[in-house]
C-alpha cells in the first residue's frame, strides 16, 4: 500500500510540472555537514582506494576529522598530496585534520583526501560503500559513499528540503 502511495504522489507532482531531487549525499553530526562522499572505481586487484568530500562547520568550536572506516577496506588513513618539484607527494595526516568555525573543508583528489587500504574487492561504479567518519568532538557519522568512473565526482543534487 505504502509503495502505491508513494508512486501516485510522485505521479502527481511530476505531471504537475514539478521535479523532485533528493540530495542523498549530504550528512549531519554536530555543527557539521559532511557533502557527497564519493570514490573512483578501482581496477581488479588495486589494494587502495580514495574517499572525497566537503566539511563545513557551521559551529562557533573547532572540531578535528581524526578517522573513519570504510566497508571493504582493512584501513581508513587521512593524507595530503602536494606538488614539491614536479614530484608528486602524499603523506599521512596522523593527527587528523582540524574544522574551523564557518570553515569548509574539501578532499579531493590531488589533496587533501582519505585513503581505503588494502581493498577486499574492487570498487565498482554505481556501488554505495558504506563507512564512518569519526570527529573529535562532534563523534561518529555512518555515511555512504558513491562509487563514480574516472570522470570525476557524482553531480551535485539540487536540496529540496530534503535531509540525510
Amino acid at each position: 500500500m505504502g509503495a502505491m502511495v508513494a508512486r501516485l504522489i510522485t505521479a502527481l507532482l511530476f505531471s504537475a510540472g514539478f521535479v523532485v531531487t533528493v540530495a542523498a549525499h549530504d550528512y549531519q553530526v554536530g555543527a557539521l555537514k559532511i557533502e557527497q562522499p564519493w570514490t573512483r572505481v578501482t581496477p581488479k586487484g588495486a589494494k587502495i582506494g580514495g574517499g572525497y568530500f566537503k566539511i563545513t562547520n557551521t559551529g562557533s568550536g573547532p572540531d578535528r576529522l581524526v578517522g573513519g572506516s570504510f566497508a571493504g577496506s582493512a584501513r581508513f588513513e587521512l593524507h595530503s598530496m602536494s606538488m614539491l618539484d614536479g614530484v608528486m607527494r602524499m603523506r599521512p595526516i596522523p593527527n587528523g585534520i582540524e574544522i574551523k568555525p564557518g570553515e569548509t573543508v574539501e578532499f579531493k583528489p590531488e589533496g587533501l583526501h582519505v585513503m581505503f587500504v588494502d581493498l577486499k574487492k574492487p570498487i565498482v561504479e554505481g556501488d554505495r560503500i558504506k563507512g564512518t567518519l569519526v570527529f573529535e568532538t562532534g563523534g561518529t557519522v555512518d555515511i555512504e559513499f558513491q562509487a563514480v568512473g574516472l570522470g570525476g565526482p557524482p553531480a551535485p543534487a539540487e536540496n529540496h528540503g530534503a535531509s540525510h
